[in-house]
């Protein structure tokens, strides 16, 4: 059976490839991906896999939004933390869901689901089919309060910096700035991945892997090579800001929202 994993922790990728290979079926792991965006090209550069493990939660953003930019032909299994209120809202649009930390005999089962799912109603049967509103009731129940402001180190000061007052969060050499409408620029403590679970999407989008944008701060979009686009942020920022090919369907419809 070939196996594709989307999941954005290393270790609990590991741990998933461990449990396949103590069951008795035979896995072929495909590809190992840790994003939205990655998981969107390769679906569709690729053959649909025999199994897909989704984890909900990746480092840019829901693994929902895969299922709104792209087909999947594939049956999924989904892996979670989130609570058992949110999981029963999607269980019977899946073939299974696993709760982390994933256990051997919750997987075993799950495989065996899929089999007997398959040997009864065939292969074409037992693929994603998740529609536009099951996608936004799931969503719905997965809201939760975003932060409402950071703190950052201003010498021997800490200073708060209110979300409204934020234009966009940028990464570089492994240090986080966030930079206001003042173009005045501070470190957080924080990744990229995790401001993207921290603020509101519908007012922040993450461009790309270094950059986390308010709304506002969008001054200018440009088309760019190979279906990409480029971006003018406000304050000005003096690094080349690109939308990848697969995640400008997502960023035209947060700008029209």
């Amino acid at each position: 059976m070939k196996v594709l994993i989307i999941e954005d922790e290393p270790f609990a990728q590991q741990e998933l490839k461990r449990l396949l290979d103590n069951l008795e079926e035979p896995f072929e792991i495909l590809e190992m991906i840790d994003s939205i965006e990655d998981a969107m090209e390769w679906l569709g550069a690729n053959d649909s896999p025999d199994l897909i493990f989704l984890d909900i939660q990746l480092a840019d953003g829901l693994s929902f939004e895969i299922f709104k930019q792209i087909e999947i032909n594939s049956p999924v299994i989904f892996t979670t933390a989130f609570d058992q209120y949110a999981i029963d809202a999607f269980k019977l649009n899946s073939i299974d869901y696993l709760l982390k930390p994933i256990k051997q005999n919750e997987l075993d089962l799950a495989i065996k689901k899929l089999i007997k799912l398959k040997m009864q109603f065939g292969e074409n049967n037992t693929e994603a089919s998740l529609s536009q509103s099951q996608l936004d009731g799931i969503m719905s129940l997965l809201k939760k309060t975003y932060k409402s402001r950071f703190i950052a180190k201003v010498g021997g000061q800490i200073k708060h910096i209110p979300v409204e007052d934020i234009a966009y969060f940028y990464a570089e050499d492994n240090v986080v700035f966030v930079v206001n409408h003042k173009s005045e620029r501070y470190i957080v403590e924080y990744s990229i991945e995790e401001i993207t679970q921290m603020l509101d999407p519908k007012l922040f989008f993450r461009l790309n892997r270094a950059f986390v944008a308010h709304i506002k701060a969008i001054d200018k979009v440009h088309k760019y090579l190979n279906s990409r686009l480029k971006i003018d942020l406000k304050p000005v920022c003096e690094k080349e800001v690109l939308i990848s090919r697969v995640r400008v369907g997502a960023f035209m419809q947060w700008m029209d929202d």
